[in-house]
């Protein structure tokens, strides 16, 4: 494997991490330029990022890609992953082939097919789908000239939903006279909260605990500002039950990592609930694999920085809950300030940071001369910087030198923030140093994009795990 295929392929896993949710263009060019220069290695990332990554985005350009690919095995991987997707995925991965790529292959749209028919033939698959995806249900219909069954059609195009369906069942829910009534058939019939609460005209307890009942963990947290603002947190009974799902969130598989960190920010929660939901992120976290060698994390405070600091504090959060070496953690301006925490958990972190704020000149070398000098030997280092420098020690002497005292010779990998340059890489690089540049765009929800670089002994070995992974078949052709 040469530098150059190794780059572009490590430029791809950076992708993933820095893409921004909903920016779906954003994404194409490096998904074009590397299903061109390495298909092979493109469609196994594609299955690997199925399983392993948080991005949806990510995931459907993926499915677009493979089933616009040249190759037949890249249509039948991408017939196969499609059927895994929700309706409102579906209908974006159909849209960016038309937009973005400009076609429709008929194995797209016989996958597509598929996909509607296979619902179709079941009928609570088909009720659920139509219920939560309604819209995108009937975009595909129409888009692509499907006709529906008989069912299908009078459920999404008619408004005349047959008794015992879903949408019937709303119906039913709508007109219920009594909260009682209203709570027994969202009960019975498993409805989504964000369906049944347009259908309801008084969110009493009865009703709430009866939504709460019907989501999943992952959709509490989802609508913890919804729940809140319609008085759920009020309410004792409540309450309880909410603190159940969120416990039961931190062990759940199908649960985002940072999505419960970002509902604690973003919704004015309690300091309890604040709590389960950092127990949530750090217990998806750690389910990502554990990081085996010491590792250090240089955070830049100098002028401007705030935003590396604060990237700082989530990935010291993220790096200690799963690793099992000793972990070293500074900021820096030009001098080093040693970062230590009480804890593991975010708070922790945030107490540890509350007083390193953004100032003064730039030595990004000497924190790494400060673990020199405490003989702190360690086999990877994250650089939270805009790799700037303006002060000695400049880092890529200071790594020299390290490397040459204690006989290591560490993996860096910088987390590049704001107008970034490429000075540190560069200098690396010209000491044939293993280095690795990934830019943050603002999104936590792709930090723990990162552990699966941290946990791994080598990039190489990240590269073949990925390289293993099958792709589906289809085999009904």
């Amino acid at each position: 494997m040469n530098n150059a295929e190794r780059d572009l392929r490590l430029e791809m896993l950076n992708s993933l991490l820095t893409t921004p949710h909903r920016k779906l263009e954003q994404v194409a060019e490096i998904h074009q330029l590397i299903v061109e220069v390495d298909p092979i290695f493109y469609g196994h990332l594609a299955v690997w990022y199925q399983r392993h990554g948080d991005v949806r985005d990510h995931k459907e350009v993926f499915v677009a890609h493979l089933l616009t690919s040249n190759l037949t095995e890249h249509r039948d991987a991408g017939f196969m992953m499609l059927q895994e997707f929700p309706p409102y995925q579906v209908a974006r991965v159909v849209d960016f082939m038309k937009q973005q790529r400009n076609k429709l292959p008929r194995s797209a749209r016989t996958a597509v097919r598929r996909y509607l028919k296979t619902r179709e033939s079941n009928v609570a698959m088909f009720d659920r789908a139509a219920l939560r995806g309604r819209q995108a249900m009937k975009h595909l219909y129409a888009s692509l000239h499907i006709k529906p069954n008989e069912r299908a059609n009078a459920i999404l195009f008619r408004d005349t939903p047959p008794e015992g369906s879903l949408a019937s069942v709303l119906k039913q829910i709508a007109k219920a006279e009594s909260a009682a009534e209203q709570a027994r058939l969202i009960v019975e019939f498993n409805i989504p909260y964000a369906i049944a609460i347009g259908a309801i005209k008084q969110l009493t307890p009865v009703v709430l605990v009866a939504l709460i009942n019907s989501m999943t963990p992952q959709e509490v947290i989802n609508n913890l500002k919804s729940l809140q603002a319609r008085g759920a947190m009020e309410h004792p009974e409540v309450k309880k039950l909410i603190d159940s799902k969120l416990e039961e969130a931190a062990k759940n598989t199908r649960v985002a990592a940072f999505k419960a960190q970002i509902a604690a920010d973003t919704a004015d929660l309690d300091a309890d609930t604040v709590a389960r939901l950092e127990n949530v992120t750090n217990e998806q976290v750690k389910r990502r694999g554990t990081i085996a060698r010491p590792t250090a994390l240089l955070v830049d405070k100098s002028g401007s920085m705030e935003n590396a600091i604060a990237i700082g504090k989530q990935l010291a959060a993220l790096i200690s809950g799963i690793t099992q070496a000793e972990l070293f953690v500074y900021a820096f301006d030009t001098i080093p300030y040693a970062v230590t925490a009480k804890g593991k958990e975010l708070t922790d972190w945030e107490r540890a940071f509350q007083y390193i704020n953004a100032g003064g000149g730039t030595s990004i070398g000497c924190a790494l001369e400060a673990m020199r000098k405490k003989k702190q030997v360690v086999d990877q280092i994250i650089l939270v910087t805009d790799e700037g420098e303006n002060a000695t020690p400049y880092f890529a002497e200071a790594y020299k030198t390290y490397c040459r005292e204690f006989a290591v010779v560490p993996n860096v990998v910088i987390v590049c923030v704001g107008s970034h340059y490429s000075w540190i890489e560069g200098q690396l690089k010209q000491q044939q140093a293993p280095v690795e540049t990934f830019t943050f765009a603002g999104d936590y929800y792709s930090l723990p994009n990162l552990v699966p670089l941290l946990t791994r002994p080598s990039r190489l070995e990240l590269l073949m795990e990925i390289l293993d992974m099958p792709l589906p078949v289809r085999e009904d052709k």
